[in-house]
């Protein structure tokens, strides 16, 4: 059944594949760079990014030439900020160290930093039709209810069998479109909800339609526990200034600039918080001029629950002199989902027009 399940995954591809343009490439930038954007990422909104970046940079060396802050700013609202910081990283490793050539091979990707067993495996077959299996969400559903795969996806052992398994249906010829294709197949037929069983083409195969589980595979086993946290953001606005501060140290939004934040275990920890902050700074409470509701924002681990506090004030206090910035630029700097958030929602406190 092996060399029958890459065939009929093959020739599906031909035939409902959609038109993306890192697929009219062999160019292993533009297949590492598509690969990156997408990690954790829909094609829908990924797109837009990926276009944006190769308008931006025609090769690696023009992306390692750039600095920080342009790539997170074309970056912003993907999340996962790390990513943007490593592929950065790695631009430069390779423009300057590697003299602009990616490693043409599995194991030489690998070393690359930001890339992982995946991506390798996708840039080495897409590229160079190296015959290693890439292994992604779409692929482990597939997977899992085709040949009936109970094991967590999300554990070792079960990542050691759908590793081997994925080896194993991988055909001797045309790695690329095979790869490419399962992959496809679960984004397209074999979807998370819902699939479309009917005019599936291994519907005859599949042991989870067979067995009525296609609901329960694949398993993942439940995931960390999240933390709530509760942060207040302080808006100071003049008739032309605010202020934001650039996030340091590490973290997920290592290096965004944000306006000053106040982070507690609850809504009152951080508003208390902020409230000695505005009395060290010499602000008078009754400039206070308006509370935005709460926003909710979801990372991996955390749960934020957000609010806005802006102030009115002639000048901006001298102990957040530095962190000046005026309205115009606002929008020119690398800003987190939260704040921009806010901004698209009140343009009128900084006279801009923002487009959502």
């Amino acid at each position: 059944m092996d060399k029958e399940f890459s065939h009929i995954i093959s020739k599906w591809y031909s035939q409902n594949k959609r038109d993306l343009p890192w697929r009219n490439t062999r160019d292993p930038f533009r297949i590492w760079l598509s690969e990156i954007i997408l990690q954790q990422t829909r094609v829908a909104q990924g797109l837009s990014y990926y276009l944006s970046f190769v308008n931006e940079f025609e090769t690696v060396h023009d992306l390692a030439e750039a600095n920080e802050e342009t790539i997170l700013k074309l970056w912003q609202g993907l999340g996962y900020y790390s990513r943007a910081r490593n592929l950065h990283f790695t631009a430069n490793h390779i423009s300057k160290e590697l003299n602009g050539e990616f490693p043409k091979n599995f194991k030489g990707l690998l070393e690359l930093k930001g890339v992982g067993l995946y991506t390798a495996a996708a840039v080495a077959s897409f590229c160079y039709d190296e015959k290693v299996a890439v292994l992604d969400g779409n692929v482990f559903r597939v997977l899992s209810r085709v040949f009936g795969v109970d094991e967590p996806i999300n554990t070792s052992p079960g990542e050691k069998i759908f590793r081997e398994l994925s080896t194993e249906l991988l055909p001797s010829t045309e790695v690329s479109t095979y790869n490419q294709g399962i992959m496809e197949f679960g984004a397209l037929q074999c979807t998370p909800k819902n699939p479309d069983c009917e005019p599936c083409p291994l519907n005859t195969r599949c042991d989870a339609l067979r067995t009525k589980r296609v609901k329960d595979l694949p398993v993942k086993v439940k995931k960390t526990k999240v933390i709530e946290l509760h942060m207040s953001f302080l808006v100071l606005i003049t008739g032309k200034e605010t202020v934001l501060r650039k996030r340091v140290g590490k973290g997920v939004w290592q290096n965004l600039y944000e306006f000053p934040s106040f982070v507690g275990s609850s809504s009152e920890d951080s508003k208390n918080d902020l409230g000695l902050f505005v009395s060290d700074a010499g602000l008078d409470v009754n400039s206070l001029e308006y509370v935005s509701a709460s926003y909710k924002h979801l990372l991996s681990h955390r749960k934020i629950h957000a609010q806005f506090f802006v102030y009115r004030v002639e000048e901006i206090p001298s102990l957040l002199k530095r962190n000046t910035v005026v309205f115009e630029d606002l929008l020119g700097l690398p800003i987190h989902r939260l704040i921009e958030k806010f901004i698209s929602d009140s343009p009128g406190f900084f006279k801009l027009d923002v487009k959502s």
